[in-house]
């Protein structure tokens, strides 16, 4: 769908259905585990049915919602950028840069204190130094190559595994149990004022790229179309790659890496609403939230007492829906 043909009844109907269909995960999902939760006893404070809604089960799909929403709209803002369907934060390295970040700050004792702000700020660098290294090996001039985009995300992930790996080898036996737990991407019952908290620092970030999203539609057809329309594409490139940072930065320094979530739910609604990031925009964010949101329900439940990775789960989705996108741009190509 072109950004002309958007009617406000066609977006009132879209974001309706994907509001809907993530309101009717965050309602289900909290009562869905092995251990049975009664609604009215639950609400009536009786223990343990309160204690399992309310301390463990909400606050995690609270936090799933907000991760998953937040990294499926970093993934189209990666792609609107960079015009490359492949990119998102985890393809592009940014989340490994911003893991690389927190592992250092669990090395140098941060995590320890408890010191969340620390922790933040050094996923917020990592990732941001990662973003510009991986842009600076695959632009030319004003150009930048998808090919080469995709090589140097890989390239980076592959040195920031390896810095990674040192690191881990001269921890503590603690410091690389935690580095280990990092690095699979988990989500957990938090406190809530973490939770207000990341929606505090995500929201500004949220409402500034839906706000810009004809701009984004036009960046998407290429800098010097943007140019030509009145779109300072230079500030609206740094300020899209600071937002991008930011938002896999803040939700890494809680969950660790979750990859390819970003790649496959603004992929999947591309092909069904169209490019117009108008709607694609808040459309990801809904259906992101419930996609993570349902991934972590049955990463809880699938091997109960045991509790899956919801990044590893991820990852074996993600995986081969890149290797078909990979496969299916090659097929286009050669054609």
């Amino acid at each position: 769908m072109a950004a002309s043909a958007l009617t406000p009844a066609r977006f009132a109907r879209v974001l309706g259905a994907c509001l809907a269909i993530c309101a009717l995960v965050l309602l289900v999902t909290p009562f869905i585990g092995s251990a049975h939760v009664d609604y009215q006893k639950a609400l009536a404070g009786e223990p343990p049915h309160a204690q399992i809604l309310f301390e463990a089960r909400l606050p995690r799909v609270l936090l799933a919602s907000l991760v998953g929403g937040a990294l499926a709209v970093a993934g189209v803002l990666f792609q609107a950028l960079l015009r490359d369907s492949l990119a998102d934060p985890y393809t592009l390295g940014v989340s490994s840069g911003a893991s690389l970040g927190a592992v250092l700050a669990i090395c140098l004792g941060w995590r320890d204190t408890g010191s969340i702000p620390a922790i933040w700020i050094a996923a917020l660098v990592g990732a941001a130094a990662a973003l510009l290294v991986v842009m600076g090996m695959a632009s030319f001039g004003r150009r930048v190559s998808s090919f080469s985009l995709l090589m140097s995300g890989v390239t980076v992930n592959s040195i920031v595994i390896a810095v990674i790996l040192l690191l881990q080898n001269v921890a503590t036996f603690a410091q690389s149990f935690a580095i280990i737990r990092w690095l699979m991407g988990g989500i957990d019952a938090v406190e809530y004022r973490t939770i207000a908290a990341l929606a505090a620092i995500l929201a500004p970030v949220l409402v500034y790229l839906v706000w810009s999203a004809r701009s984004w539609n036009l960046m998407a057809a290429g800098e010097e179309w943007a140019a030509t329309r009145g779109v300072a594409t230079t500030k609206l490139m740094w300020s899209g790659l600071l937002a991008g940072s930011l938002i896999t930065g803040s939700v890494t320094a809680i969950t660790g890496p979750i990859g390819f979530l970003g790649l496959i739910v603004p992929h999947a609604l591309r092909l069904r609403l169209g490019a117009d990031h108008r709607v694609l925009i808040p459309a990801s964010f809904f259906i992101g939230a419930a996609f993570l949101a349902i991934c972590d329900t049955v990463a809880r439940t699938a091997l109960a007492p045991a509790d899956i990775p919801v990044g590893v789960m991820t990852a074996m989705l993600g995986g081969p829906f890149f290797l078909w996108l990979l496969r299916h741009r090659q097929k286009r190509y050669w054609s």
